[in-house]
């Protein structure tokens, strides 16, 4: 597919949703890139892709994981390892999914989760709800901060803030090596997780 001077090839998710041009427009300048879905099948592709140099943009397909699995090494072949994190369904209607039935969400510890990649990325983001206000913070390979985001305030659903649930942070800077989110004494919920290279 051809758009504004870019083209782009698309990956099938496993739920027939692709992902949309729009949610990596701050990160597609130029050229050719490659969107994956994190699922069985792609990874091979995607790899003989970034061979090519192609740029790559992945979005982690959450519906694989079991409700109550703690995430870490599951998407290491993907190229990020999660700490302090857990799949779970949302049972609570004020943390709704923004696609499937799968989210993350910080646990054992509450109201924190990591995410570290194996290669350096340069734009990282995920579709928040959050029960507090929650920053996201991008960090290079020596831990010193790169770029921030803020989500200003709960963002329930049913609630009377003015953010939507599932509202999407993102960072971008060159040589990510890690990113964290966190919510000082709340709870959130991380959907559609993608990262470019």
């Amino acid at each position: 597919m051809v758009r504004r001077g870019v083209v782009v090839k698309q990956a099938t998710l496993q739920s027939d949703k692709a992902p949309k041009f729009v949610d990596f427009k701050d990160v597609l300048e130029n050229g050719d890139v490659h969107i994956a879905s994190a699922w069985r099948g792609q990874l091979e592709e995607t790899l003989e892709k970034a061979k090519a140099g192609i740029p790559i943009c992945v979005c982690l397909n959450l519906e694989d994981l079991k409700c109550f699995e703690s995430v870490e090494c599951q998407y290491e072949r993907w190229g990020v390892i999660f700490q302090n994190s857990i799949a779970i369904q949302p049972s609570n209607p004020a943390f709704p999914t923004h696609s499937g039935q799968i989210v993350l969400m910080g646990s054992p510890k509450s109201g924190f989760l990591e995410a570290s990649f194996i290669h350096p990325v340069n734009y990282v983001s995920a579709y928040v709800t959050s029960s507090q206000r929650l920053v996201m913070s991008a960090y290079d390979r020596d831990r010193q901060l790169l770029r921030q985001t803020v989500l200003s305030g709960a963002n329930l659903a049913n609630s009377d803030s003015v953010v939507p649930p599932n509202t999407l942070l993102s960072v971008s800077a060159k040589n990510i090596h890690s990113v964290t989110f966190c919510a000082f004494d709340g709870q959130f919920t991380l959907d559609d997780f993608r990262f470019c290279i």
